[in-house]
């Protein structure tokens, strides 16, 4: 039996990391799961956020992940596959990787006995699909091309005008896509993951740059044991518009009370879940430029003192 493989695709802050806990939440126990997240950064955070289920988790970090981790792509899945023998492999890949590529690295020879490609998801918020800034990117229209399931996520946030156009726009895609779906809060449906793949006669653009729109990462970690100050870390999240330019996208896990925190801040908005993850504190932004050591110097301040 062939493992279902389904890539979940979307550009940074889209909601792919909730999408999969919604699937996880409702996964059959007759079923064996396996997840593979990437990075853009070297600190993985959704990885810490996705192991609280007792799925087996891999973490692929640093860079787009067909680009310069696909080597390590390959090895992983090789490696889960021989520890496990799973009914489906869910990959969340980087907000700025190439979809295409990631589905080239699955397609290679050596895995046609072993996976099948399932429903492939790009999760998108209709506001920056519209926008042609997005629409005309190589990288967003990679993203966009490649996938059977559409899935429109913050649709909350989006006025009536911004949604009729996106659903103007998503039904002239071509090929069609199988399906085209509006939630609220990346809410995916179990019997989403069986629609069919729609036929594509190519899945790589034909010039794939690899970079990765101007962006630039950084990671942070703190060990175990030390808990942040709530109200320091709040405020730190609040002023971080302040402290990045053209910030994009900022989360982590912190020890809070010696309880365990998932913040993520995304579109001038950030939220707080709780994760069972124990291993470290650990904290990673995305903007164009920022001072690491002013950022480094203002989370050592929010640390409860010893």
């Amino acid at each position: 039996m062939k493992t279902q493989v389904h890539l979940f695709s979307g550009f940074l802050g889209t909601g792919k990391t909730t999408a999969i806990r919604s699937l996880i939440e409702q996964k059959p126990e007759s079923e064996q799961w396996l997840i593979i997240v990437n990075e853009f950064g070297e600190i993985g955070i959704d990885g810490a956020v996705l192991s609280d289920n007792g799925i087996p988790v891999a973490e692929i970090s640093g860079g787009c992940l067909c680009c310069t981790a696909g080597a390590q792509m390959g090895d992983t899945v090789k490696k889960m596959l021989k520890q496990n023998q799973p009914h489906r492999m869910l990959i969340e890949a980087s907000g700025l990787a190439h979809a295409a590529g990631v589905i080239d690295e699955l397609k290679a020879p050596e895995f046609q006995d072993k996976l099948d490609i399932a429903a492939v998801f790009t999760v998108v918020d209709p506001r920056q699909f519209i926008d042609p800034n997005y629409a005309n990117h190589a990288l967003y229209k990679d993203q966009i091309c490649v996938c059977d399931v559409l899935l429109a996520s913050k649709i909350d946030l989006c006025t009536p005008e911004q949604l009729a156009q996106f659903r103007v726009q998503a039904a002239q895609l071509f090929p069609p896509k199988s399906l085209i779906v509006e939630v609220e809060n990346s809410q995916v449906k179990l019997e989403w993951l069986n629609t069919p793949t729609t036929e594509k006669s190519r899945y790589r653009i034909k010039t794939l740059p690899e970079n990765t729109m101007g962006y630039q990462s950084q990671g942070f970690t703190f060990p175990a044991g030390r808990n942040f100050d709530g109200e320091k870390i709040t405020n730190f999240f609040n002023e971080l518009p302040k402290l990045a330019q053209d910030l994009v996208r900022a989360k982590g896990v912190f020890q809070v009370l010696d309880t365990w925190v998932w913040l993520n801040w995304v579109d001038g908005q950030w939220g707080a879940n709780q994760v069972s993850w124990r291993r470290d504190s650990r904290f990673e932004l995305i903007a164009k430029s920022f001072d690491t050591d002013e950022i480094e110097r203002r989370l050592n301040d929010a640390l409860e003192k010893k």
